[in-house]
């Protein structure tokens, strides 16, 4: 009798430790919804004041002609946004306002004036792109002004209603587009489409270790022609931890600045960049 106690006994041992009971097992699989909450969540509880476009500090001088203290220069553009929201309006998206302020200054010349000061405020409408369970792109809408802040024939001034993409092809390359409905309203810039266009794209591309950055824009300007401004920037990372990178930037093409937006330049420059983990906007 004890012995088939004790059989009975370790039976239902036996039964409770290898046997499956449906009741105990609980399955939790996200679904693609639930999936993409959680990315838009992780990426809303990002500080709400950030890096915007690169901000850079960067001296450099003429290609293809002797430099001299009237075609040298420094350039710098500092860049940022506040999200003023997070992804809680309709399909998802987010609004936030954004300020470039790009600077000409001739040091080399006598007092040090600066050249010009471009302005670009703006505010726009964002909203991030999920497929497949990943982020995959940004589509933005947004309205921005671009002036030099002067007056009399100096003036230079225009508005913008953009649509920009971005696409996220990789952890490391990302692929960005941007067309504009132009507001030329500069009484001394009529013309400046011939020379500034209504579309860019190009890319940004990060090494594997994170240590080299390339970025490559490409300005259409008017006409069937393949005339475009190109702007290359070359960065290597001072210090892993950090942001911070020496960057030679290059410039080829019109409308460096609102000043002389129909001059041609071309110019390579040496400097600091300083721009987000991710990818800097453009």
């Amino acid at each position: 009798m004890r012995i088939n106690r004790l059989l009975v006994s370790v039976a239902f041992f036996v039964a409770a430790v290898f046997v499956p009971v449906n009741g105990q097992i609980v399955i939790n699989e996200k679904t693609d919804k639930q999936i993409a909450d959680s990315i838009r969540a992780e990426l809303d509880s990002r500080p709400y004041f950030s890096l915007y476009k690169d901000i850079y500090f960067v001296g450099g001088t003429v290609l293809g002609g002797k430099p001299t203290q009237y075609n040298s220069d420094v350039k710098f553009q500092i860049s940022f946004q506040q999200r003023l929201t997070k992804s809680v309006l309709p399909w998802n998206s987010y609004l936030y306002l954004f300020y470039t302020q790009k600077a000409m200054w001739n040091v080399f010349e006598r007092s040090l004036p600066f050249h010009d000061l471009n302005f670009n405020p703006g505010i726009g409408i964002s909203r991030y792109i999920i497929m497949k369970n990943r982020l995959i792109g940004k589509a933005t809408v947004m309205v921005e002004h671009e002036s030099n802040g002067r007056d009399g024939i100096a003036s230079r001034s225009w508005n913008k209603i953009s649509l920009a993409g971005e696409a996220y092809i990789s952890p490391i390359l990302m692929a960005h587009a941007k067309f504009w409905i132009p507001i030329v309203d500069g009484q001394y810039n009529k013309d400046i489409l011939k020379y500034m266009g209504i579309s860019q794209a190009g890319f940004q591309a990060k090494s594997l270790d994170d240590k080299w950055v390339l970025d490559m824009t490409l300005v259409k300007r008017q006409g069937w022609n393949l005339n475009f401004n190109t702007i290359v920037q070359l960065g290597y990372r001072i210090n892993h931890n950090s942001n911070q990178f020496i960057m030679l930037q290059y410039y080829n093409g019109y409308g460096e600045s609102m000043l002389d937006y129909n001059h041609y330049h071309s110019r390579i420059r040496i400097g600091l960049l300083i721009r987000p983990r991710f990818f800097s906007d453009f």
